[in-house]
C-alpha cells in the first residue's frame, strides 16, 4: 500500500498536462502512486503521459473511450492502493509539498479528509476560491459543510481522502454527465469523521478555456445547466434522505419549471425545508407565505 493514489483524468490537454506531471512526480512526499486514466484522447496527450510512465514506475495508465471525468475517476479508484486518494485535472498543478503536508496532518490527526487552498488562475486573475490559514479540525456537519464552501465551492480536487471511508461507504462519482463533483463531495464530507485544514500549501485550479465546463458551444451549455440543477437536486435528496441537521437555504435546486416559446413563465425551487414560486423571475411565494414584493402596485 503506498501513502497517496493521485488519479488524474486526461482528455485533451496536451498543452497542460507537463506541468501537471512535473508538480507530481518531483513531490516531497515520494510513496505515492499516479494513476493516469485516458478518457478518449485525440490529441498528443498520451504521448506526453507515455513517455513519462517510461521513466518513472510509479506512473499507472489506464484507457477508457470518452466516458467524461466521473467515469474516468471511478475507474482510477478501482485500481488504487493507495491510503489516501487525491484527485488532481490534468490542466492543473500543486505545490511540491502538497501531499506531504495533507498526508501528514491527515495522520496526526487520523481524520478522513484534509483540506487545502484553492487557488484559480485564468483570464489574467489569480484568485484564492478557498483560504486556508490555520491547522484545524472540523468534525459536525455544519462547520464541515462551512470550512469547505461547500455550498458555493464544491471542488474535489483541493482534498484527500481515506481510501476505507470512501469504499466503506460506496461513495462514487455520478458517470456521464457534468458537474459530478456536487453528489461526491457532500457524500465525502458527509461521511467523513473529520476535516482538518492545511494552511500553506495550494492546489492550483487552471481555468482552462476549453475545458469541459467553459466551453460556450449552445447545446454544450443547455447540458451543462441541465446537468448542474440535476446535481443540485441529487444533493437535496442525499440530505434529505440523511435527515441532515444542517442550516437550511444553502443547497437550492429547481424543482419544476414551467416555460413558453423558451422562457421561464413559472419556476419552483426548493432546499432543505423551503420552497419558493416565482413568476417570471419574481418570488411571489416563499413556503406558503405571499411575497410582499410580488403585491407591489
Amino acid at each position: 500500500m503506498v501513502k497517496v493514489s493521485v488519479i488524474i483524468p486526461i482528455y485533451n490537454t496536451e498543452l497542460y498536462i507537463e506541468k501537471c506531471l512535473n508538480s507530481l512526480i518531483n513531490q516531497t512526499l515520494n510513496d505515492i502512486e499516479i494513476i493516469c486514466v485516458n478518457d478518449g484522447s485525440t490529441d498528443d496527450s498520451m504521448v506526453i503521459v507515455n513517455s513519462y510512465a517510461q521513466k518513472d514506475s510509479r506512473i499507472k495508465v489506464i484507457e477508457q473511450p470518452n466516458l467524461k471525468q466521473g467515469a474516468a475517476r471511478n475507474n482510477g479508484m478501482k485500481i488504487a492502493t493507495g491510503e489516501y486518494i487525491g484527485f488532481v485535472d490534468s490542466d492543473d498543478w500543486v505545490d511540491l509539498d502538497y501531499f506531504e503536508k495533507l498526508y501528514n496532518a491527515a495522520k496526526k490527526y487520523n481524520v478522513d479528509i484534509a483540506l487545502a487552498t484553492n487557488v484559480r488562475i485564468g483570464n489574467k486573475k489569480t484568485k484564492k476560491r478557498l483560504d486556508i490559514r490555520k491547522e484545524e479540525v472540523f468534525e459536525g456537519l455544519q462547520e464541515k459543510i462551512d470550512v469547505c464552501h461547500q455550498w458555493k465551492n464544491e471542488c474535489p480536487t483541493n482534498k484527500i481522502y481515506r481510501n476505507s471511508m470512501l469504499k466503506t461507504n460506496e461513495i462514487s462519482w455520478p458517470e456521464g454527465c457534468y458537474c459530478e463533483d456536487k453528489l461526491y463531495t457532500i457524500k465525502a464530507i458527509y461521511y467523513a469523521d473529520g476535516i482538518v485544514t492545511v494552511p500553506n500549501v495550494n492546489y492550483y485550479y487552471y481555468r482552462n478555456p476549453n475545458s469541459t465546463v467553459n466551453r460556450k458551444q449552445k447545446e454544450h451549455t443547455k447540458q451543462l445547466l441541465q446537468d448542474k440543477n440535476k446535481a443540485r437536486q441529487s444533493v437535496i435528496e442525499f440530505l434529505k434522505s440523511k435527515n441532515a441537521q444542517i442550516r437550511d437555504k444553502d443547497f437550492w435546486a429547481v424543482t419544476k419549471e414551467i416555460k413558453i416559446f423558451n422562457f421561464s413563465l413559472i419556476t419552483i425551487k426548493e432546499s432543505l425545508k423551503t420552497k419558493r414560486i416565482y413568476l417570471l423571475g419574481i418570488p411571489i411565494i416563499n413556503n406558503g407565505m405571499v411575497c410582499k414584493r410580488s403585491i407591489i402596485n
